[in-house]
Protein backbone atom coordinates (compact mmCIF):
# COMPACT_ATOMS: atom_id res chain seq x y z
CA UNK A 1 0.00 0.00 0.00
CA UNK A 2 1.10 3.72 -0.86
CA UNK A 3 2.25 5.23 1.90
CA UNK A 4 2.05 9.00 1.14
CA UNK A 5 4.15 11.62 2.68
CA UNK A 6 3.79 14.77 0.93
CA UNK A 7 1.77 15.48 -1.80
CA UNK A 8 1.75 18.85 -4.18
CA UNK A 9 -0.25 19.95 -6.92
CA UNK A 10 0.90 21.88 -9.23
CA UNK A 11 -1.03 24.42 -11.16
CA UNK A 12 0.93 24.96 -14.12
CA UNK A 13 -1.05 23.43 -17.58
CA UNK A 14 0.31 20.88 -19.23
CA UNK A 15 0.42 21.29 -23.19
CA UNK A 16 0.64 18.23 -25.60
CA UNK A 17 1.17 18.42 -29.42
CA UNK A 18 -1.87 17.28 -31.59
CA UNK A 19 0.59 17.08 -34.61
CA UNK A 20 3.70 15.03 -32.71
CA UNK A 21 4.09 11.93 -30.82
CA UNK A 22 6.51 13.51 -28.02
CA UNK A 23 5.17 14.93 -25.17
CA UNK A 24 5.41 18.62 -25.43
CA UNK A 25 5.64 19.63 -21.96
CA UNK A 26 6.06 23.18 -20.41
CA UNK A 27 6.92 21.89 -17.05
CA UNK A 28 6.15 18.51 -15.69
CA UNK A 29 2.87 18.76 -14.20
CA UNK A 30 2.20 16.49 -11.68
CA UNK A 31 1.25 14.94 -8.25
CA UNK A 32 4.93 13.62 -6.60
CA UNK A 33 4.08 11.12 -4.26
CA UNK A 34 6.84 10.72 -1.83
CA UNK A 35 6.92 6.54 -0.69
CA UNK A 36 9.28 4.54 1.72
CA UNK A 37 8.43 1.40 0.43
CA UNK A 38 12.23 1.37 -1.12
CA UNK A 39 10.84 0.81 -4.49
CA UNK A 40 11.10 2.58 -7.76
CA UNK A 41 8.25 5.55 -8.53
CA UNK A 42 8.30 7.74 -10.42
CA UNK A 43 6.11 9.92 -8.55
CA UNK A 44 9.13 10.36 -6.47
CA UNK A 45 12.31 10.04 -8.67
CA UNK A 46 13.21 13.86 -10.13
CA UNK A 47 12.90 13.71 -13.71
CA UNK A 48 12.29 17.58 -14.92
CA UNK A 49 11.01 18.43 -18.35
CA UNK A 50 10.85 21.78 -20.15
CA UNK A 51 12.86 24.14 -21.64
CA UNK A 52 12.58 23.16 -24.96
CA UNK A 53 9.22 23.90 -27.19
CA UNK A 54 7.77 22.75 -30.29
CA UNK A 55 9.05 25.53 -32.48
CA UNK A 56 12.93 24.76 -30.82
CA UNK A 57 12.51 21.08 -31.32
CA UNK A 58 12.13 21.06 -35.01
CA UNK A 59 14.84 19.00 -36.11
CA UNK A 60 16.04 18.93 -32.72
CA UNK A 61 19.35 16.84 -32.25
CA UNK A 62 20.17 14.52 -29.40
CA UNK A 63 21.36 16.56 -26.93
CA UNK A 64 18.31 18.36 -27.14
CA UNK A 65 16.28 15.37 -26.66
CA UNK A 66 18.51 15.10 -23.36
CA UNK A 67 17.67 18.20 -22.13
CA UNK A 68 14.04 17.44 -22.55
CA UNK A 69 13.77 13.89 -21.45
CA UNK A 70 15.27 15.39 -17.94
CA UNK A 71 18.55 13.32 -18.19
CA UNK A 72 21.10 16.76 -17.77
CA UNK A 73 20.66 20.56 -17.87
CA UNK A 74 23.61 22.84 -19.15
CA UNK A 75 25.29 24.99 -16.55
CA UNK A 76 27.26 27.18 -18.87
CA UNK A 77 29.11 26.48 -22.10
CA UNK A 78 30.52 23.40 -22.24
CA UNK A 79 29.39 22.41 -18.78
CA UNK A 80 26.87 20.28 -17.95
CA UNK A 81 24.68 19.24 -14.30
CA UNK A 82 23.71 15.61 -14.94
CA UNK A 83 20.11 14.93 -13.19
CA UNK A 84 18.71 11.74 -11.69
CA UNK A 85 18.07 9.74 -14.96
CA UNK A 86 21.09 11.06 -16.43
CA UNK A 87 23.15 9.94 -13.26
CA UNK A 88 21.44 6.53 -13.53
CA UNK A 89 22.56 6.11 -17.16
CA UNK A 90 26.25 6.89 -16.44
CA UNK A 91 26.79 4.88 -13.17
CA UNK A 92 25.37 1.80 -15.83
CA UNK A 93 28.54 3.14 -18.38
CA UNK A 94 30.83 2.46 -15.20
CA UNK A 95 29.99 -0.48 -14.02
CA UNK A 96 30.22 -2.05 -17.70
CA UNK A 97 33.18 -0.57 -18.21
CA UNK A 98 34.37 -1.74 -14.34
CA UNK A 99 33.30 -5.17 -15.54
CA UNK A 100 35.76 -5.09 -18.32
CA UNK A 101 38.55 -3.80 -16.52
CA UNK A 102 38.57 -6.44 -14.13
CA UNK A 103 38.88 -9.00 -17.10
CA UNK A 104 42.43 -7.35 -17.67
CA UNK A 105 43.68 -7.56 -13.95
CA UNK A 106 43.29 -3.54 -12.98
CA UNK A 107 42.29 -1.52 -10.16
CA UNK A 108 40.33 0.99 -9.54
CA UNK A 109 42.14 4.39 -8.35
CA UNK A 110 40.86 7.50 -7.40
CA UNK A 111 43.32 10.64 -8.63
CA UNK A 112 43.68 14.24 -7.74
CA UNK A 113 41.67 15.86 -10.47
CA UNK A 114 44.66 18.82 -9.80
CA UNK A 115 48.10 18.25 -11.09
CA UNK A 116 51.69 19.94 -10.99
CA UNK A 117 52.81 22.48 -14.07
CA UNK A 118 56.48 20.73 -12.86
CA UNK A 119 55.47 17.52 -14.39
CA UNK A 120 53.17 18.79 -17.44
CA UNK A 121 56.52 20.57 -18.34
CA UNK A 122 58.99 17.73 -18.08
CA UNK A 123 57.12 15.64 -20.34
CA UNK A 124 56.83 18.59 -22.92
CA UNK A 125 53.34 18.95 -22.59
CA UNK A 126 52.81 21.91 -20.94
CA UNK A 127 52.51 24.74 -23.51
CA UNK A 128 48.94 23.57 -24.92
CA UNK A 129 46.37 26.00 -25.08
CA UNK A 130 43.45 23.75 -24.34
CA UNK A 131 44.86 23.45 -20.76
CA UNK A 132 43.02 25.17 -17.85
CA UNK A 133 45.60 26.36 -15.81
CA UNK A 134 46.08 28.14 -12.20
CA UNK A 135 48.21 29.24 -9.53
CA UNK A 136 47.51 28.73 -5.56
CA UNK A 137 48.46 31.93 -3.14
CA UNK A 138 51.84 30.24 -3.34
CA UNK A 139 52.38 31.15 -6.90
CA UNK A 140 52.08 27.33 -7.18
CA UNK A 141 51.79 26.66 -10.99
CA UNK A 142 48.63 24.37 -11.65
CA UNK A 143 46.27 22.77 -13.83
CA UNK A 144 43.01 20.64 -13.90
CA UNK A 145 44.06 17.60 -15.66
CA UNK A 146 42.77 16.47 -18.71
CA UNK A 147 44.78 13.10 -18.82
CA UNK A 148 47.01 11.55 -15.62
CA UNK A 149 50.10 10.41 -17.47
CA UNK A 150 52.12 12.32 -15.77
CA UNK A 151 50.48 11.92 -12.50
CA UNK A 152 50.23 8.02 -12.36
CA UNK A 153 53.44 8.03 -13.31
CA UNK A 154 55.12 10.21 -10.67
CA UNK A 155 52.93 7.56 -8.72
CA UNK A 156 54.09 4.71 -9.30
CA UNK A 157 57.97 5.57 -9.68
CA UNK A 158 57.64 6.51 -5.78
CA UNK A 159 55.52 3.26 -5.26
CA UNK A 160 57.42 0.25 -7.63
CA UNK A 161 61.08 -0.58 -6.96
CA UNK A 162 60.99 -3.99 -8.55
CA UNK A 163 60.22 -5.93 -12.08
CA UNK A 164 58.67 -8.55 -9.89
CA UNK A 165 56.04 -5.57 -8.68
CA UNK A 166 55.08 -6.00 -12.10
CA UNK A 167 52.37 -5.84 -14.05
CA UNK A 168 50.53 -3.48 -12.80
CA UNK A 169 47.18 -2.14 -14.64
CA UNK A 170 45.55 1.04 -12.48
CA UNK A 171 42.39 2.66 -14.07
CA UNK A 172 39.86 5.58 -12.78
CA UNK A 173 36.95 7.11 -13.91
CA UNK A 174 36.94 10.70 -13.20
CA UNK A 175 36.12 14.60 -14.59
CA UNK A 176 38.91 15.95 -16.50
CA UNK A 177 38.88 19.46 -17.85
CA UNK A 178 39.87 21.00 -21.28
CA UNK A 179 39.38 24.60 -23.01
CA UNK A 180 37.37 24.09 -25.50
CA UNK A 181 37.67 27.36 -27.38
CA UNK A 182 34.06 26.12 -28.73
CA UNK A 183 32.06 23.76 -27.18
CA UNK A 184 29.73 22.06 -29.19
CA UNK A 185 27.20 19.10 -29.77
CA UNK A 186 26.17 18.75 -26.13
CA UNK A 187 28.58 16.16 -24.11
CA UNK A 188 30.24 15.12 -27.38
CA UNK A 189 32.62 18.23 -26.61
CA UNK A 190 32.72 19.61 -23.19
CA UNK A 191 35.30 22.08 -21.09
CA UNK A 192 34.31 19.31 -18.14
CA UNK A 193 33.76 15.37 -19.02
CA UNK A 194 33.82 11.93 -17.43
CA UNK A 195 36.72 9.58 -18.70
CA UNK A 196 37.77 6.26 -18.11
CA UNK A 197 41.74 6.41 -17.93
CA UNK A 198 43.49 3.07 -17.83
CA UNK A 199 47.19 2.97 -17.37
CA UNK A 200 49.06 -0.17 -17.77
CA UNK A 201 53.29 -0.94 -16.94
CA UNK A 202 54.78 -3.81 -18.04
CA UNK A 203 58.86 -4.63 -17.73
CA UNK A 204 59.70 -5.70 -20.96
CA UNK A 205 57.99 -4.55 -24.30
CA UNK A 206 56.93 -8.30 -25.55
CA UNK A 207 54.82 -7.96 -22.34
CA UNK A 208 53.48 -4.40 -23.01
CA UNK A 209 52.38 -5.55 -26.39
CA UNK A 210 50.57 -8.21 -24.70
CA UNK A 211 48.64 -6.15 -22.45
CA UNK A 212 47.87 -3.79 -25.55
CA UNK A 213 45.96 -6.78 -27.40
CA UNK A 214 44.21 -7.91 -23.95
CA UNK A 215 43.02 -4.45 -23.73
CA UNK A 216 41.92 -4.08 -26.98
CA UNK A 217 40.01 -6.81 -26.32
CA UNK A 218 38.26 -5.63 -23.37
CA UNK A 219 37.10 -2.01 -25.55
CA UNK A 220 36.00 -4.71 -27.88
CA UNK A 221 33.75 -6.47 -25.46
CA UNK A 222 32.49 -3.38 -23.91
CA UNK A 223 31.49 -2.25 -27.10
CA UNK A 224 29.89 -5.53 -28.15
CA UNK A 225 27.56 -5.65 -24.75
CA UNK A 226 26.23 -2.23 -25.95
CA UNK A 227 25.09 -3.99 -29.27
CA UNK A 228 25.46 -1.45 -31.50
CA UNK A 229 27.99 -1.00 -35.00
CA UNK A 230 31.53 0.34 -34.25
CA UNK A 231 34.73 0.74 -35.68
CA UNK A 232 38.16 -0.30 -34.38
CA UNK A 233 40.16 1.99 -36.54
CA UNK A 234 44.16 2.68 -36.79
CA UNK A 235 45.04 5.93 -35.75
CA UNK A 236 47.51 8.73 -34.75
CA UNK A 237 49.11 9.06 -31.44
CA UNK A 238 49.06 12.91 -31.18
CA UNK A 239 50.17 14.91 -28.28
CA UNK A 240 49.88 11.90 -26.24
CA UNK A 241 52.78 9.72 -27.74
CA UNK A 242 53.50 6.41 -27.98
CA UNK A 243 53.87 4.38 -31.58
CA UNK A 244 50.95 2.19 -31.87
CA UNK A 245 47.54 3.31 -31.14
CA UNK A 246 43.64 2.47 -31.72
CA UNK A 247 40.73 4.22 -31.67
CA UNK A 248 36.77 3.02 -31.08
CA UNK A 249 34.00 4.73 -32.94
CA UNK A 250 30.45 4.94 -33.54
CA UNK A 251 29.37 5.52 -36.74
CA UNK A 252 27.38 9.27 -36.33
CA UNK A 253 26.42 11.88 -38.84
CA UNK A 254 27.64 14.13 -36.46
CA UNK A 255 30.88 12.74 -36.12
CA UNK A 256 33.80 14.66 -36.71
CA UNK A 257 36.42 12.13 -37.59
CA UNK A 258 36.92 10.42 -40.59
CA UNK A 259 37.33 6.49 -40.54
CA UNK A 260 37.31 4.87 -43.54
CA UNK A 261 36.70 0.42 -44.08
CA UNK A 262 37.51 -1.70 -46.93
CA UNK A 263 34.40 -3.80 -48.65
CA UNK A 264 36.90 -6.65 -49.13
CA UNK A 265 39.37 -7.03 -46.23
CA UNK A 266 39.75 -5.84 -42.63
CA UNK A 267 41.63 -2.31 -43.64
CA UNK A 268 40.29 0.60 -41.15
CA UNK A 269 41.49 3.57 -40.77
CA UNK A 270 41.55 7.05 -39.36
CA UNK A 271 42.14 9.64 -41.98
CA UNK A 272 44.79 10.92 -39.86
CA UNK A 273 46.88 7.78 -40.77
CA UNK A 274 45.31 6.66 -44.13
CA UNK A 275 47.34 5.82 -47.08
CA UNK A 276 46.81 6.61 -50.39
CA UNK A 277 46.96 3.25 -52.63
CA UNK A 278 49.13 5.18 -55.29
CA UNK A 279 52.15 5.12 -53.41
CA UNK A 280 52.74 1.68 -54.38
CA UNK A 281 53.42 2.95 -57.94
CA UNK A 282 57.21 0.93 -59.08
CA UNK A 283 59.49 1.58 -61.90
CA UNK A 284 56.95 -1.11 -63.72
CA UNK A 285 54.15 2.04 -63.80
CA UNK A 286 53.59 4.09 -66.10
CA UNK A 287 54.09 8.40 -64.35
CA UNK A 288 51.04 9.75 -64.37
CA UNK A 289 50.33 13.73 -64.32
CA UNK A 290 50.94 16.02 -61.48
CA UNK A 291 48.41 17.38 -59.10
CA UNK A 292 49.94 20.71 -57.64
CA UNK A 293 48.39 22.47 -54.25
CA UNK A 294 49.83 25.29 -52.40
CA UNK A 295 49.67 26.91 -48.84
CA UNK A 296 50.60 28.83 -46.33
CA UNK A 297 52.19 28.54 -42.79
CA UNK A 298 50.70 30.09 -40.07
CA UNK A 299 53.07 33.45 -39.79
CA UNK A 300 52.77 33.86 -43.79
CA UNK A 301 56.03 33.28 -44.39
CA UNK A 302 56.24 30.34 -46.00
CA UNK A 303 54.23 29.34 -49.17
CA UNK A 304 54.01 25.19 -49.18
CA UNK A 305 53.79 24.00 -52.75
CA UNK A 306 52.86 19.94 -52.97
CA UNK A 307 53.39 18.06 -55.68
CA UNK A 308 51.32 14.85 -55.92
CA UNK A 309 51.87 12.06 -58.62
CA UNK A 310 48.60 11.02 -59.93
CA UNK A 311 48.44 7.17 -60.92
CA UNK A 312 46.71 7.26 -64.88
CA UNK A 313 45.84 3.77 -65.02
CA UNK A 314 42.81 4.66 -62.58
CA UNK A 315 39.93 5.78 -64.12
CA UNK A 316 37.23 5.31 -61.03
CA UNK A 317 39.56 7.12 -58.58
CA UNK A 318 37.53 10.44 -57.38
CA UNK A 319 38.55 14.05 -57.99
CA UNK A 320 42.04 13.81 -56.16
CA UNK A 321 42.56 15.82 -52.83
CA UNK A 322 46.24 16.36 -51.04
CA UNK A 323 46.41 14.81 -47.70
CA UNK A 324 46.33 17.47 -45.38
CA UNK A 325 47.98 15.39 -42.42
CA UNK A 326 50.92 14.73 -44.83
CA UNK A 327 51.78 17.98 -45.64
CA UNK A 328 51.41 18.52 -41.67
CA UNK A 329 53.76 15.82 -40.62
CA UNK A 330 56.30 17.56 -43.04
CA UNK A 331 55.71 20.76 -41.89
CA UNK A 332 53.88 21.22 -38.78
CA UNK A 333 53.17 25.05 -39.51
CA UNK A 334 51.06 24.87 -42.27
CA UNK A 335 47.70 26.74 -42.12
CA UNK A 336 44.60 24.28 -42.56
CA UNK A 337 42.19 26.28 -42.01
CA UNK A 338 42.23 27.64 -45.20
CA UNK A 339 41.83 24.54 -46.94
CA UNK A 340 38.59 24.15 -46.82
CA UNK A 341 37.25 23.90 -50.58
CA UNK A 342 38.77 22.29 -53.59
CA UNK A 343 42.59 22.42 -54.38
CA UNK A 344 42.76 25.12 -56.95
CA UNK A 345 40.68 27.44 -54.27
CA UNK A 346 43.41 26.35 -51.17
CA UNK A 347 45.82 27.54 -54.44
CA UNK A 348 44.77 31.29 -55.04
CA UNK A 349 44.36 31.78 -51.18
CA UNK A 350 47.72 30.78 -50.35
CA UNK A 351 49.65 32.46 -52.92
CA UNK A 352 47.62 35.65 -52.63
CA UNK A 353 48.24 35.76 -48.50
CA UNK A 354 51.88 35.36 -49.11
CA UNK A 355 52.30 37.84 -51.73
CA UNK A 356 50.72 40.43 -49.92
CA UNK A 357 53.05 39.70 -46.88
CA UNK A 358 55.40 42.12 -47.14
CA UNK A 359 58.60 41.12 -44.98
CA UNK A 360 61.67 39.81 -46.63
CA UNK A 361 62.24 36.75 -44.59
CA UNK A 362 59.66 34.96 -47.17
CA UNK A 363 60.96 31.16 -48.63
CA UNK A 364 58.84 28.21 -50.61
CA UNK A 365 59.03 25.20 -49.38
CA UNK A 366 58.31 22.45 -52.18
CA UNK A 367 56.86 18.58 -51.04
CA UNK A 368 57.12 15.92 -53.64
CA UNK A 369 55.64 12.31 -52.80
CA UNK A 370 57.62 9.38 -53.43
CA UNK A 371 56.39 8.48 -56.88
CA UNK A 372 58.46 11.65 -58.21
CA UNK A 373 61.20 10.76 -56.06
CA UNK A 374 60.89 7.44 -58.35
CA UNK A 375 60.22 8.49 -61.55
CA UNK A 376 61.36 11.82 -62.19
CA UNK A 377 64.67 13.60 -62.41
CA UNK A 378 64.87 15.92 -59.15
CA UNK A 379 67.61 18.10 -60.56
CA UNK A 380 65.18 18.50 -63.40
CA UNK A 381 62.29 18.76 -61.19
CA UNK A 382 63.48 21.47 -58.99
CA UNK A 383 65.12 23.56 -61.55
CA UNK A 384 61.65 23.95 -63.46
CA UNK A 385 60.08 24.17 -59.97
CA UNK A 386 62.07 26.98 -59.15
CA UNK A 387 60.49 30.18 -59.40
CA UNK A 388 61.97 33.76 -60.71
CA UNK A 389 61.23 35.11 -56.86
CA UNK A 390 64.06 36.12 -55.27
CA UNK A 391 62.81 34.30 -52.09
CA UNK A 392 64.96 31.08 -51.29
CA UNK A 393 62.81 27.58 -52.17
CA UNK A 394 63.69 24.59 -50.31
CA UNK A 395 62.86 20.93 -51.19
CA UNK A 396 61.70 17.85 -48.97
CA UNK A 397 60.93 14.69 -50.67
CA UNK A 398 58.85 11.67 -49.33
CA UNK A 399 60.60 8.34 -50.23
CA UNK A 400 59.02 4.55 -50.30
CA UNK A 401 60.35 4.81 -46.57
CA UNK A 402 58.38 7.56 -45.27
CA UNK A 403 55.92 7.24 -42.91
CA UNK A 404 53.21 9.06 -45.75
CA UNK A 405 54.96 7.73 -48.99
CA UNK A 406 52.02 9.82 -50.65
CA UNK A 407 50.51 13.23 -50.65
CA UNK A 408 47.13 12.36 -51.85
CA UNK A 409 44.37 12.02 -49.83
CA UNK A 410 42.19 8.66 -49.13
CA UNK A 411 38.79 9.19 -50.24
CA UNK A 412 35.51 7.40 -50.32
CA UNK A 413 35.82 4.52 -53.27
CA UNK A 414 39.28 4.53 -53.15
CA UNK A 415 41.46 1.68 -53.72
CA UNK A 416 41.78 -0.19 -50.44
CA UNK A 417 45.46 0.94 -49.55
CA UNK A 418 46.01 -2.43 -47.83
CA UNK A 419 44.32 -5.20 -50.44
CA UNK A 420 44.57 -5.39 -54.43
CA UNK A 421 40.68 -5.87 -54.82
CA UNK A 422 39.06 -3.65 -52.31
CA UNK A 423 37.68 -0.11 -52.16
CA UNK A 424 37.22 1.71 -49.09
CA UNK A 425 33.78 3.50 -47.92
CA UNK A 426 33.88 6.73 -45.67
CA UNK A 427 31.97 6.97 -42.69
CA UNK A 428 31.39 9.87 -40.27
CA UNK A 429 32.25 8.59 -37.03
CA UNK A 430 32.26 9.84 -32.96
CA UNK A 431 35.43 8.32 -31.31
CA UNK A 432 34.44 6.62 -28.13
CA UNK A 433 37.72 4.95 -26.91
CA UNK A 434 41.62 5.63 -27.24
CA UNK A 435 44.43 2.57 -26.72
CA UNK A 436 47.89 3.68 -26.65
CA UNK A 437 51.28 1.87 -26.66
CA UNK A 438 53.69 4.62 -25.00
CA UNK A 439 56.74 2.34 -24.54
CA UNK A 440 59.45 5.07 -22.38
CA UNK A 441 57.34 8.40 -23.55
CA UNK A 442 56.78 9.31 -19.88
CA UNK A 443 58.80 6.61 -18.01
CA UNK A 444 62.01 8.14 -19.73
CA UNK A 445 61.45 11.83 -18.92
CA UNK A 446 59.85 10.84 -15.49
CA UNK A 447 62.45 8.56 -14.45
CA UNK A 448 60.15 5.84 -13.80
CA UNK A 449 63.03 2.75 -13.60
CA UNK A 450 62.54 -0.70 -11.95
CA UNK A 451 65.27 -2.98 -10.61
CA UNK A 452 65.66 -6.30 -13.45
CA UNK A 453 67.22 -9.79 -12.58
CA UNK A 454 70.38 -8.40 -13.56
CA UNK A 455 70.40 -5.64 -10.68
CA UNK A 456 70.29 -2.92 -13.32
CA UNK A 457 67.16 -0.57 -13.49
CA UNK A 458 65.52 -0.46 -16.31
CA UNK A 459 62.60 1.63 -18.01
CA UNK A 460 59.26 1.13 -17.56
CA UNK A 461 56.93 0.50 -20.38
CA UNK A 462 53.32 1.92 -20.32
CA UNK A 463 50.15 1.98 -22.04
CA UNK A 464 47.33 4.45 -21.72
CA UNK A 465 44.10 3.26 -23.01
CA UNK A 466 40.82 5.90 -22.30
CA UNK A 467 37.18 5.75 -23.06
CA UNK A 468 34.74 9.25 -23.04
CA UNK A 469 32.02 8.16 -20.60
CA UNK A 470 30.23 11.28 -21.27
CA UNK A 471 30.94 11.17 -24.90
CA UNK A 472 29.59 7.66 -25.13
CA UNK A 473 26.28 8.52 -23.45
CA UNK A 474 25.53 11.05 -26.39
CA UNK A 475 26.58 9.12 -28.87
CA UNK A 476 24.75 5.79 -27.68
CA UNK A 477 21.69 8.01 -26.94
CA UNK A 478 22.01 9.42 -30.75
CA UNK A 479 22.82 5.84 -32.47
CA UNK A 480 19.36 4.63 -31.18
CA UNK A 481 17.06 7.75 -30.98
CA UNK A 482 13.93 8.17 -33.52
CA UNK A 483 11.58 10.46 -33.74
CA UNK A 484 9.42 9.00 -30.89
CA UNK A 485 12.80 9.90 -28.34
CA UNK A 486 15.59 8.54 -26.70
CA UNK A 487 16.25 4.00 -27.16
CA UNK A 488 18.86 2.89 -25.11
CA UNK A 489 20.40 -0.14 -25.25
CA UNK A 490 19.50 -2.73 -21.75
CA UNK A 491 22.98 -2.73 -20.58
CA UNK A 492 22.27 1.37 -20.02
CA UNK A 493 19.12 2.30 -19.89
CA UNK A 494 17.96 4.08 -17.08
CA UNK A 495 15.24 1.58 -16.38
CA UNK A 496 15.03 -1.44 -18.16
CA UNK A 497 10.87 -1.68 -18.11
CA UNK A 498 8.58 0.96 -16.72
CA UNK A 499 4.94 -0.50 -15.69
CA UNK A 500 2.21 1.95 -16.77
CA UNK A 501 -0.83 1.26 -14.82
CA UNK A 502 -4.12 2.76 -17.28
CA UNK A 503 -6.95 2.27 -14.87
CA UNK A 504 -9.47 5.26 -15.97
CA UNK A 505 -10.26 8.20 -13.99
CA UNK A 506 -11.17 7.28 -10.25
CA UNK A 507 -9.79 3.91 -10.69
CA UNK A 508 -6.85 3.30 -7.79
CA UNK A 509 -4.59 0.48 -9.84
CA UNK A 510 -1.55 0.55 -7.70
CA UNK A 511 -1.85 -2.42 -5.85
CA UNK A 512 -2.22 -4.60 -9.59
CA UNK A 513 1.06 -2.25 -10.59
CA UNK A 514 3.12 -2.98 -7.53
CA UNK A 515 2.19 -6.69 -8.03
CA UNK A 516 3.54 -6.90 -11.73
CA UNK A 517 6.24 -4.75 -10.34
CA UNK A 518 7.40 -7.08 -7.83
CA UNK A 519 6.98 -10.29 -9.80
CA UNK A 520 9.51 -8.20 -12.40
CA UNK A 521 12.48 -7.36 -9.94
CA UNK A 522 11.82 -10.91 -8.46
CA UNK A 523 12.71 -11.82 -12.16
CA UNK A 524 15.69 -9.88 -11.88
CA UNK A 525 14.62 -6.62 -14.34
CA UNK A 526 15.51 -2.93 -13.79
CA UNK A 527 12.19 -1.59 -13.41
CA UNK A 528 9.97 1.48 -12.63
CA UNK A 529 6.56 2.33 -11.72
CA UNK A 530 5.06 5.20 -13.21
CA UNK A 531 2.56 6.13 -10.46
CA UNK A 532 2.76 9.67 -11.20
CA UNK A 533 -0.83 11.10 -10.72
CA UNK A 534 -2.71 14.48 -12.73
CA UNK A 535 -1.31 13.42 -15.93
CA UNK A 536 -3.16 10.54 -18.30
CA UNK A 537 -1.81 7.20 -20.01
CA UNK A 538 -1.07 8.71 -22.81
CA UNK A 539 1.48 11.54 -22.02
CA UNK A 540 2.59 8.70 -19.51
CA UNK A 541 3.17 6.16 -22.67
CA UNK A 542 4.75 9.43 -24.83
CA UNK A 543 7.03 10.31 -21.86
CA UNK A 544 8.16 6.67 -21.89
CA UNK A 545 9.05 6.91 -25.48
CA UNK A 546 10.59 10.27 -25.21
CA UNK A 547 12.78 8.44 -21.80
CA UNK A 548 13.65 5.64 -23.64
CA UNK A 549 13.04 2.66 -21.56
CA UNK A 550 13.72 -0.58 -23.49
CA UNK A 551 10.28 -2.03 -22.77
CA UNK A 552 7.12 -0.79 -21.25
CA UNK A 553 4.44 -2.72 -19.73
CA UNK A 554 1.21 -1.35 -19.99
CA UNK A 555 -1.83 -2.35 -17.56
CA UNK A 556 -4.98 -1.25 -19.46
CA UNK A 557 -8.09 -2.52 -21.32
CA UNK A 558 -6.59 -5.67 -21.62
CA UNK A 559 -5.48 -5.53 -18.04
CA UNK A 560 -9.05 -5.21 -16.87
CA UNK A 561 -11.00 -7.37 -19.30
CA UNK A 562 -8.81 -10.32 -19.49
CA UNK A 563 -5.75 -10.15 -16.85
CA UNK A 564 -3.06 -9.13 -19.61
CA UNK A 565 -0.24 -6.82 -19.90
CA UNK A 566 0.13 -5.47 -22.81
CA UNK A 567 3.90 -5.36 -23.66
CA UNK A 568 5.92 -2.95 -26.16
CA UNK A 569 9.00 -2.70 -27.38
CA UNK A 570 9.40 0.25 -29.57
CA UNK A 571 13.26 -0.78 -30.91
CA UNK A 572 12.32 -4.25 -31.59
CA UNK A 573 8.60 -3.18 -32.80
CA UNK A 574 6.94 -5.63 -30.79
CA UNK A 575 3.52 -4.79 -28.92
CA UNK A 576 1.61 -7.49 -27.54
CA UNK A 577 -0.71 -8.60 -24.69
CA UNK A 578 0.81 -11.31 -22.86
CA UNK A 579 -1.31 -13.01 -19.89
CA UNK A 580 0.53 -12.20 -16.24
CA UNK A 581 1.91 -15.56 -15.65
CA UNK A 582 4.26 -15.72 -18.77
CA UNK A 583 5.05 -11.73 -18.33
CA UNK A 584 8.64 -12.17 -16.80
CA UNK A 585 9.52 -14.56 -18.95
CA UNK A 586 8.70 -12.81 -22.54
CA UNK A 587 9.98 -9.27 -20.94
CA UNK A 588 13.18 -10.93 -20.40
CA UNK A 589 13.47 -12.58 -24.32
CA UNK A 590 12.93 -9.24 -25.28
CA UNK A 591 15.79 -7.75 -22.99
CA UNK A 592 18.13 -10.51 -23.83
CA UNK A 593 17.71 -9.17 -27.49
CA UNK A 594 18.26 -5.64 -26.64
Amino acid sequence: MLVQSFQRVSSRRLFISSTSPRPWISSRTSVRCFSNDERNRLSSFWVPTGGITPKDAEGEDTHALLVRAGFLRQAHSGLFHMLPLGLRVQEKFEKLIDKHMRSVGASKVSLSSISSEELWERTGRLEGKELLRLKDRNDSGLLLGPTHEEEITQLVRNTVKSYKELPLRLYQISRKYRDELRPRQGLLRAKEFLMKDLYTFDHLESEALETYKSVREAYVNILTDLKLPYLVADADSGSIGGDTSHEYHFISAKGEDTVFQCDTCSYTANEEVAQHSDAQLTLEDKPGPILVWKGISKDRKTLVEAHAMLNPADTSEPAARINLHAIKSLFPDIDTAIDDGPSDSATIIAEQLWHANPSPDKSRLVLADANIHTFRDLLAFESTTVSSSPHPTTFKYLTPQSKYTSLLALQHASPCPSCATGHVTSHRAVEVGHTFHLGTRYSAPLNLAIQTPSGKPSLVQMGCHGIGVSRMIAAVADALADAKGLNWPRVVAPFEVVVVPAGGKGVDMDAEAVAVYDGLEAAGVDVVLDDRRGVGVGWKLGDADLVGYSVVVVLGKAWREKRKAEVQCRRLGVKEDVVVDKLGDFVGELLGRL
